[in-house]
């Protein structure tokens, strides 16, 4: 006996059920894709920020020194 939740019956439902996943599946990867490009580019950025933190931080303490 076949179950009527077994899945697609034909080769065209089953052609139509794959391209589904394979869109769903695509559209999830882009979407973290996405997610990992903007922090990795937020982590960038902070980065950047601590850098300038630190090499004002230097530059006072080469100051104090001279002073």
């Amino acid at each position: 006996m076949a179950d009527s939740k077994a899945g697609p019956q034909s080769a065209e439902e089953l052609t139509t059920f794959v391209q589904s996943m394979l869109a769903q599946m695509q559209s999830r990867f882009q979407q973290m894709s996405d997610e990992i490009i903007t922090k990795i580019d937020d982590l960038g950025n902070r980065i950047e920020e601590l850098d300038e933190q630190v090499s004002k931080m230097s530059d006072r303490e080469k100051e104090d020194e001279t002073k």
